[in-house]
């Protein structure tokens, strides 16, 4: 049985907006294993955005803990939460987030220039990021002169690059035209196959979705396992679902951000 990366205990979250309160998450306990595709599902305004913000140390629960592998994320510091994300968290963006003053190379080069790594380090990186996408002859490309799916290639070898332990996407697909978001799930899959990436996929899309190894619904604050069980204590031996996109060597030469 793997052993979970991700454990949320009994996390509580809640706004105030002047005397009223306003719970978006109740109650609410997940494990996810380590190298497991997550597809998490909830109408808008259901409050999965605001559970990704706390799994990648973006924001803090009301109550209760969040832990990623053996550090307790929900009660670190600023300072350490800001060092820890830029070494653990991959953030793949519905609408790319790419600074269009910049390549392709410069936007994924961008989490490393955080790190202590040399020009030669982080060109070797970069390199391997852009190639593990298909991207390798787009280096000097602003996102102006990229499709919409070569965009959110670039915004995935940005998430890889530091060689994160999770990767966090919020609706990678949701501004895509079929084909390219076919493409970009065949993409995470085989991240998640023969990298063995933690992946938690936010989607309203059924389709996408059903890419992921296991489908969770946010309900009324709550997870709820596809099934209709309770999403708590879930992780279990994982089956890895075959994709009809090119096979990812392992050997792609992207490595843990030292630091």
């Amino acid at each position: 049985m793997s052993q979970p990366i991700l454990r949320i205990r009994g996390v509580h979250k809640f706004f105030t907006r002047g005397e009223e309160k306003i719970d978006v998450l109740q109650n609410l306990s997940l494990e996810v294993a380590q190298g497991e595709f997550l597809g998490i599902m909830g109408p808008s305004g259901s409050g999965k955005t605001t559970l990704l913000n706390l799994i990648a140390g973006l924001d803090r629960p009301s109550e209760g803990e969040v832990w990623i592998g053996e550090r307790l994320i929900s009660r670190m510091s600023e300072a350490e939460l800001a060092a820890w994300r830029t070494r653990s968290i991959g953030f793949i963006f519905q609408f790319y987030h790419l600074l269009p003053v910049l390549t392709a190379y410069e936007n994924v080069e961008l989490p490393l220039l955080l790190l202590p790594l040399s020009a030669r380090e982080r060109d070797q990186q970069v390199r391997n990021a852009l190639d593990l996408v298909g991207l390798s002859d787009r280096l000097s490309h602003r996102p102006g002169q990229l499709s919409g799916g070569q965009q959110q290639r670039v915004g995935i070898a940005r998430a890889v690059v530091t060689d994160p332990t999770l990767i966090v996407a919020d609706e990678p697909t949701g501004d895509l035209d079929a084909r390219s978001a076919e493409e970009i799930l065949n993409l995470l899959c085989e991240l998640q196959k023969s990298l063995t990436k933690t992946i938690l996929l936010v989607t309203h899309d059924p389709r996408a979705a059903e890419r992921a190894q296991r489908i969770v619904h946010l309900e009324k604050g709550q997870l709820v396992e596809a099934n209709g069980m309770a999403a708590s204590n879930s992780s279990s031996d994982i089956t890895v679902r075959q994709s009809n996109s090119p096979t990812i060597s392992a050997g792609t030469g992207i490595r843990p951000a030292r630091g």
